[in-house]
């Protein structure tokens, strides 16, 4: 039977759980947040099943299911026996001025004192924590992470050496449908020879060899393309440093078909030696009679 790796993430409302069950779905894990305790046998026979291909599983178990909280130890107990299960419990905490200070921040009630002090409903949380703290096999203090150094910390601990957890996505499309929302970086190619103005080209996009030589012959092209990549180079590396997981570069000429078809294979390809990459091609069957 396949071993399944299990990691329970708690802790403290306001430590971090959101930011690692993020980073645990950005390492490929099947995430569940805010599972009671008591549907945790029952959760691992579906595990079990082997019809199934997950091996790698993040949990979220907090005090927000509370009512539910007193079966906790007995269903990892239950856990503990399932030889099958690379069981973990990572504990998130911060220190009370810095919890008091997140709930302030984000005009949130604590779960524990909706009518109260958040103060107060820190202190009986952390009561009732004290012996799973004491349970977990993993323990980090995050009052003074970013989340960008807390999710550092759960790549370097449970990521896979050398993991590619940052990914390229290019889009191509065409401003004539307007631009798309979810792109980060935008550039416009429409200043470049367009081939929807040569007869045997126009039907053809930017997939076809013949369209990307006609694209990529032009001298502005190969300049451009220098350019280009060099400043995507000296960019990507940054916004993976900053903590961001998937970037998405839109690439749009007039109708989506030629032009920014080409450049988007040809980017994407250029970096998939150093990263995941995608590729889109949001209008390309938009062409009138297509």
């Amino acid at each position: 039977m396949r071993e399944t790796n299990l990691v329970i993430i708690t802790g403290m409302s306001g430590a971090g759980k959101t930011v690692a069950v993020q980073s645990f779905e950005d390492l490929g894990y099947y995430c569940v947040d805010n599972l009671p305790p008591a549907l945790l046998p029952k959760f691992l026979e579906l595990m079990k099943d082997a019809s199934n291909n997950i091996n790698k599983v993040a949990l979220v178990i907090d005090l927000r299911g509370r009512e539910f909280f007193d079966t906790l130890f007995e269903s990892l107990d239950i856990l503990a026996d399932q030889d099958w299960v690379d069981e973990h419990i990572l504990f998130l905490d911060a220190k009370d001025e810095m919890l008091v200070s997140r709930y302030k921040e984000t005009r949130r009630q604590h779960p524990l004192a909706p009518e109260g002090l958040p103060l107060d409903g820190i202190l009986q949380e952390r009561q009732m924590l004290s012996q799973l703290r004491g349970r977990a096999q993993h323990f980090i203090d995050t009052t003074n992470l970013k989340p960008k150094e807390l999710r550092e910390k759960i790549v370097g601990k449970y990521g896979e050496d050398e993991q590619q957890i940052f990914s390229i996505h290019a889009i191509s499309f065409g401003f004539k449908y307007g631009m798309p929302i979810d792109a980060d970086l935008v550039f416009d190619v429409r200043f470049l020879p367009n081939p929807h103005y040569v007869d045997q080209l126009q039907p053809l996009t930017g997939l076809n060899q013949d369209v990307r030589d006609y694209v990529f012959k032009w001298t502005e092209t190969q300049r451009f393309l220098e350019k280009w990549l060099d400043l995507l180079s000296f960019m990507l590396p940054q916004y993976k440093k900053e903590g961001k997981s998937q970037l998405v570069i839109a690439i749009g000429c007039t109708g989506g078909q030629h032009r920014s078809v080409a450049l988007a294979e040809h980017v994407a390809k250029y970096f998939s030696s150093q990263y995941t990459t995608h590729v889109s091609h949001r209008d390309i069957d938009k062409r009138k009679g297509h």
